[in-house]
């Protein structure tokens, strides 16, 4: 009995190791992508390094398009349009923390908008 249980806590753990956090994959020489959807419809980045490649999931939620239009990402990858003076009136003035959607798009993207990497196969 306590033979499998190491066992499966030494397959947990190679396991978890694999995935990195983005940082960690940057230190690593990986090259971000362009954004892209991932299998379950959330948008992110495929980095790509000599161990493979990630996919590591946006925590963005809104973005900039240009100065009258925001966009509102939501959890499935559509892309809802917000106008920006309404929303900057709402909130009290502009946000300058949000990320432009072109940078997103292009893979130009701050460890502050990545949220979780993991290994894909194939």
């Amino acid at each position: 009995m306590l033979i499998g249980v190491f066992a499966a806590s030494l397959a947990f753990q190679a396991g978890s190791a694999f995935a990195e956090s983005y940082q960690g994959l940057l230190k690593k020489g990986y090259t971000v992508g362009k954004m892209s959807q991932g299998k379950s419809g959330s948008l992110g980045w495929v980095l790509t390094g000599k161990d493979g490649k990630q996919f590591c999931k946006s925590k963005v939620s809104l973005a900039v398009v240009d100065k009258k239009t925001l966009v509102s990402i939501l959890a499935s990858g559509r892309m809802v349009k917000v106008d920006r003076a309404t929303f900057e009136a709402g909130i009290g003035g502009p946000d300058p923390s949000l990320p432009l959607l072109s940078d997103l798009k292009a893979g130009r993207v701050g460890p502050q908008h990545v949220g979780a990497c993991t290994p894909l196969r194939g």
